[in-house]
């Protein structure tokens, strides 16, 4: 446990960009944002009950928590609970998008530009090889929650964590 605290707050180090504590801890909430919005203006009530059960909005509101590793005004960068490699992480915006194609281009962009500095910081800390910048699009794709989302996946050497890839060395 004191290793992987001690990792999480080098790799929070890494990425800070404010004056804040440097020990990592539970995240919170985040600023106001379309799914903390309390007057959410959607004409299809079924899209309103979506970002509500949302577990990413659910995030956003600060109802759930979450290992923050990077936040601005468009997205967050938290800690996968289900990870498939030590540090995985997902980027995700703070307004509720189901799909890539939903979401705004500049949204998108937003998103797209924290790659190289939080790549950097958690294959780093994670003594990484490599990393997948992973979107899964859809159900066919295996897109399971329904917030636009990118993964970060850190990779080593015949980690072997995909099937097709042969662990020969």
């Amino acid at each position: 446990m004191a290793a992987t605290q001690r990792r999480l707050a080098i790799l929070c180090s890494h990425l800070r960009t404010t004056d804040s504590p440097p020990t990592p801890t539970l995240f919170s909430g985040v600023s106001h944002s379309f799914c903390a919005s309390s007057e959410q203006r959607l004409s299809d009530s079924n899209e309103v009950n979506q970002n509500n059960d949302c577990v990413f909005c659910k995030i956003i509101r600060g109802e759930s928590p979450a290992f923050k590793l990077y936040e601005d005004d468009m997205c967050l960068c938290i800690l996968d609970t289900s990870p498939l490699s030590h540090g995985h992480s997902l980027i995700i915006p703070k307004s509720h998008f189901s799909s890539l194609e939903a979401t705004p281009p500049s949204v998108v962009a937003a998103m797209c530009s924290k790659v190289p500095i939080i790549s950097n910081a958690i294959m780093k800390t994670t003594d990484s090889d490599s990393f997948n910048l992973l979107v899964n699009n859809g159900a066919a794709a295996g897109q399971v929650i329904f917030h636009t989302h990118i993964h970060i996946i850190p990779r080593k050497a015949h980690d072997c964590l995909w099937a097709s890839e042969s662990c020969r060395v």
